[in-house]
């Protein structure tokens, strides 16, 4: 048996399912809609706002990277925050937190107000994000029920970037900028007060050992400079020597953070939590599968505005078929599998169909037919994602000690965020090089129509990163199948209902007994 110093007494435990553990799933949904969906609400009015705040286009970019770098840099924080406070006082703290920073923002009357109040989101989102998952870990033990709940929190967590897209397009659009701020309010208002009334959280999941202060320091400042360094490589390139410098800095200090946390006696990430295969599998792949799901979403939405014309409302109309597709993936195929055959076998098949998806992408010139190319493109991603996304949510969280729940949940968070991080950078670059070599290339061939010549251009890149991400999908299908070892599933205890021990021994993973 493992130790459970700082741990609430097993014995609190209670085995019987909480009556209201479904309306708890629904006001956690709707936080989680309203995080995922800020990522991307903001990006459309970033121009109004640019332009009414008189914003420079060199600063432009902190609307985004304050909030990412809060928000990825505090995760692993907020996760041992939800273990030791509670995860339903962090979940409603970080709502309500996050109603007052939107708040001012909406009203923010100039670029330091705005670029604080996206960092004050970002950290309360790293209070209620962890918190979330993690509620849902200890809330919903029985392998079926925890099925359907992860099925939900999965479509949410994949296809809430593009409700954030049609909802942006419509604010922007009909009323102003300001109200991609104001509309969370209502959001964490309800899903605030619901919690605090509906949720029980289970006696005995506590982890009340003493905050590892070093680990929250090295943890933070190496993930912020991780987070920076591939948001500056992505304006100022991978050469500057500011973006290599964050990078050195960033594998030193998690480099250092690991060392630490292996000799601590109450470390802030326990190494078992990412030491376990399977759950390393998870991550890994996860923060895979985000990087080519940036680019889609990035590339996609300038295609569609820039080279076809269609307006911010129309361009997020034109995502509803992934966001179905999504929906379609986790709650009827990865919840109805999940407890029926290994995870493996639904995250590489669906990663892999996300990459069959990705794929027709790369068949996109100046005048491809959505219908054609960009609609079934979009239903094979979003199928392919909403299984594999289910399994990995769940099996991310399935087998940790209760006191690991929210540091666990804490790292998918973090695998996405980095992963967000890295593909911006990563694809955009490749598409920027691939645009500028095209433009060359044809200005000496003689090339006459300029207006032309810089859509076809701009195509050309786009092609060639998601080139890169039908790769970066297909790698993550190969790990997930080869990494994570999950067998058959059965009917032994969730460690999360407070039966024993970190599954070291993959055999305490409900989906996994032999």
């Amino acid at each position: 048996m493992s130790k459970t110093v700082g741990l609430d007494k097993p014995d609190q435990f209670s085995l019987a399912p909480d009556p209201s553990r479904w309306k708890a799933l629904a006001f956690i949904a709707l936080a989680q809609l309203m995080v995922v969906l800020d990522a991307t609400i903001v990006n459309i009015a970033l121009p109004s706002a640019q332009h009414a705040l008189h914003i420079s286009d060199a600063n432009k970019q902190w609307v985004i990277t304050a909030y990412a770098l809060a928000f990825g840099g505090l995760l692993l924080f907020g996760g041992r925050i939800a273990d030791l406070w509670g995860r339903k006082r962090t979940f409603v703290v970080g709502l309500l937190g996050f109603a007052a920073a939107s708040a001012l923002g909406g009203a923010a009357t100039g670029e330091a107000m705005l670029l604080g109040s996206r960092a004050l989101q970002g950290a309360f989102g790293a209070l209620l994000a962890p918190a979330a998952l993690s509620l849902l870990a200890v809330m919903f033990t029985d392998a079926k029920e925890r099925a359907k709940a992860f099925g939900i929190y999965g479509a949410i967590a994949g296809g809430g970037g593009a409700v954030g897209l049609i909802l942006g397009g419509f604010l922007t659009e009909y009323l102003n900028w300001r109200w991609t701020f104001f509309v969370n309010i209502p959001f964490a208002i309800v899903a605030a007060v619901g919690a605090y009334l509906v949720i029980r959280e289970p006696a005995g999941t506590r982890n009340r050992s003493p905050l590892d202060v070093p680990g929250v320091i090295l943890s933070t400042t190496g993930l912020v400079a991780l987070v920076y360094g591939f948001t500056r490589a992505e304006s100022a390139g991978w050469s500057d020597a500011l973006t290599i410098s964050m990078f050195i800095a960033s594998a030193v200090l998690l480099a250092t953070f690991v060392a630490v946390e292996s000799k601590v006696r109450h470390p802030l990430l326990p190494l078992r939590v990412i030491t376990n295969r399977n759950r390393g599998g998870v991550y890994l792949s996860l923060g895979l599968a985000i990087i080519a799901m940036f680019g889609l979403f990035l590339f996609l939405t300038y295609y569609l505005q820039v080279v076809q014309g269609f307006s911010p409302v129309k361009t997020g109309f034109a995502f509803l078929p992934m966001i179905a597709g999504m929906i379609t993936g986790s709650t009827q195929i990865g919840a109805r599998l999940m407890t029926r055959v290994p995870p493996r076998l639904l995250m590489g098949p669906g990663f892999l169909t996300a990459a069959v998806g990705m794929l027709l992408l790369t068949q996109l010139d100046i005048h491809t037919s959505y219908a054609g190319v960009i609609l079934p493109a979009q239903i094979l991603l979003g199928l392919g994602m909403g299984t594999a996304f289910m399994p990995a949510m769940s099996l991310a969280t399935i087998g940790v000690e209760p006191r690991d729940a929210g540091v666990a949940s804490a790292m998918v968070n973090t695998s996405q965020q980095v992963g967000g991080a890295i593909g911006t950078a990563l694809l955009n670059t490749i598409a920027a090089s691939a645009t500028t070599a095209y433009v060359t290339g044809h200005m000496a061939l003689g090339a006459t129509n300029p207006e032309l010549l810089k859509l076809q251009a701009m195509v050309h890149g786009f092609t060639a990163a998601i080139w890169w991400a039908v790769g970066i999908l297909a790698a993550a299908a190969v790990i997930a199948v080869t990494l994570i070892n999950t067998g058959r599933p059965g009917g032994s205890p969730v460690a999360g209902s407070g039966t024993g021990e970190d599954a070291e021994d993959e055999v305490r993973i409900p989906v996994i007994a032999h």
